[in-house]
């Protein structure tokens, strides 16, 4: 019999609705703690990956695409076994957590070891001041407003994400290891990567500046969000490149009032953890642009073009 209009809604359709809501929001709340967990750039991709196709099984059998639906199920499966054994130390100080009932401590983890953004600038400068005294060439790329593309260097070199530190910095440029012939990647607060070969500058130079003053022009003149750093093998003079310019020659003191204006902020945002109410944004506008895609929907770009 059809439902006149003045029939009142079924009460279980809305008590499904708050148990479908509730379930998502621990999902999504325990899917934050793993992110808080692991931390690292790169392998929260692979985070991501995983929830992806979670979401896509989870569509597949509600639209009950059976085939797509098994395949699905077993791809996630065999992906949380496969990152089990990657992160299992992640993964075993996580269950340690929670099985002492320290859930709250999860959120705090990260806070407790934020370096600020001033530590960070003296580690590079007294790093680089050690480095000049000692006449021992380096190279320091750093990133000022989103990562550097591999695409944008000749050589990605050895992934290494360090901490920063003077003593890091210079045991990597000292001539008798195997990454000091090569940039080392700045990424925050971190040592993203060393042995990075860059393109070099097809500019005339002046015959002073050598192969590493070549490639901090040659980098900043391709990418604009990044600063790079040279230490002279022959004089130990510090240059900063910037845009393709070389600032030179510089002390030590005139690099970190440098640094402190065009590195500080880049710092804050890499050592930043991420809150709540940032991943509730990214969680809306996510959800927005999923539902608009499945509901082939017209966004609200094309909506004010019209």
């Amino acid at each position: 019999m059809p439902l006149s209009s003045g029939t009142v809604p079924d009460p279980g359709w809305a008590q499904s609705l708050l148990l479908n809501s509730i379930d998502v929001g621990l999902v999504l709340a325990l899917t934050y703690m793993v992110l808080l967990v692991i931390g690292e750039r790169r392998t929260l991709w692979m985070v991501r990956g995983l929830i992806v196709l979670m979401l896509a099984a989870a569509v597949s059998k509600n639209l009950k695409l059976r085939l797509l639906s098994f395949v699905l199920e077993k791809l996630v499966v065999g992906s949380a076994v496969a990152m089990a054994v990657i992160f299992q130390s992640e993964f075993r100080r996580f269950l340690e957590q929670v099985g002492r009932g320290e859930i709250m401590q999860l959120f705090e983890v990260k806070r407790r070891s934020i370096p600020k953004p001033d530590s960070v600038i003296d580690e590079i400068v007294d790093a680089v001041k050690e480095l000049s005294q000692n006449r021992i060439g380096a190279l320091m790329i750093l990133e000022t407003d989103g990562p550097i593309d591999e695409q944008d260097v000749s050589v990605p070199g050895v992934q290494l994400n360090a901490e920063i530190s003077k003593e890091l910095l210079q045991t990597i440029f000292q001539t008798t290891t195997l990454l000091h012939d090569g940039a080392v990647l700045i990424r925050g607060s971190r040592v993203a990567a060393a042995g990075v070969i860059l393109p070099l500058s097809e500019r005339t130079a002046s015959r002073q500046l050598g192969t590493r003053h070549r490639a901090a022009m040659g980098i900043t003149e391709r990418v604009e969000n990044c600063l790079c750093i040279v230490v002279s093998e022959e004089t130990g003079s510090i240059s900063l490149a910037e845009k393709g310019i070389l600032n030179r020659p510089l002390t030590s003191s005139k690099l970190k009032e440098l640094l402190e204006a065009r590195f500080s902020t880049a710092v804050e945002r890499g050592v930043d953890a991420p809150g709540l109410r940032s991943l509730g944004r990214k969680i809306k506008s996510q959800g927005r642009v999923l539902v608009s895609r499945l509901l082939r929907l017209p966004s609200s770009t094309s909506q004010g073009k019209k």
